[in-house]
C-alpha cells in the first residue's frame, strides 16, 4: 500500500472509487469531476494497492467571504471491501502531516466519531450552509469565534 499525490494517471480510477463508494448517489462524483474540470486548486492523495486506487482524499479551499480561511475535506472514500482496515485513517494521517495541509484550518462535514480521533472538534462557527445547526460539521486548527457562513467552491452547490 502506497500513498501518492493524485496525478492524471490515477484520476479516472479515483473517480470510479468515489462513484462506487457513494452509490447510488452521484453527487460526490459530480463534485469531484467538476472540481477537476474547472481546475480548482486542490490537495489530493490516493492510496494505491496492487495497481488499484483503494482510497482517495481531497481538500479544497474554504472561504470567509472572498478570503480563503482554510480547507474543506471532501470527498474522502475507501473501497467498500477495504473499509475498516485503517486505510482511511492512514490516508488522513498522512495528509494532515503534509506541509500544504499542516496547521491550516480544516473543515469537514462527516461522522464525528471518526474525525474526532484526528483532533477534529464540533464546530459551531462558522456556519455550514449544508446542514442545520452545524450537525456533523467539525473543524481542526480553527480557533475563530466570528460568526459567518463558510464558503465553498461553486461546484459544491451544483
Amino acid at each position: 500500500m502506497k500513498i501518492r499525490p493524485l496525478t492524471p494517471e490515477w484520476l479516472a480510477k479515483a473517480g470510479s472509487l468515489i462513484d462506487h463508494a457513494f452509490s447510488p448517489s452521484r453527487s460526490e462524483l459530480r463534485l469531484f469531476d467538476a472540481l477537476h474540470a474547472n481546475n480548482r486548486p486542490l490537495y489530493e492523495w490516493v492510496c494505491i494497492h496492487r495497481g488499484a486506487v483503494i482510497g482517495v482524499l481531497t481538500f479544497s479551499r474554504a472561504y470567509h467571504g472572498k478570503q480563503v480561511c482554510g480547507l474543506h475535506l471532501a470527498p474522502m472514500a475507501v473501497q467498500s471491501p477495504m473499509q475498516g482496515q485503517g486505510i482511511g485513517s492512514e490516508l488522513l494521517r498522512f495528509a494532515l502531516r503534509q506541509e500544504a495541509i499542516a496547521g491550516q484550518a480544516i473543515f469537514v462535514l462527516g461522522q464525528p466519531l471518526f474525525f474526532q480521533r484526528f483532533g477534529f472538534l464540533p464546530c459551531t462557527v462558522p456556519r455550514c450552509p449544508f446542514v442545520k445547526n452545524n450537525k456533523h460539521f467539525l473543524s481542526l486548527h480553527h480557533d475563530g469565534s466570528e460568526s459567518f457562513t463558510i464558503g465553498y467552491e461553486p461546484e459544491f452547490s451544483r
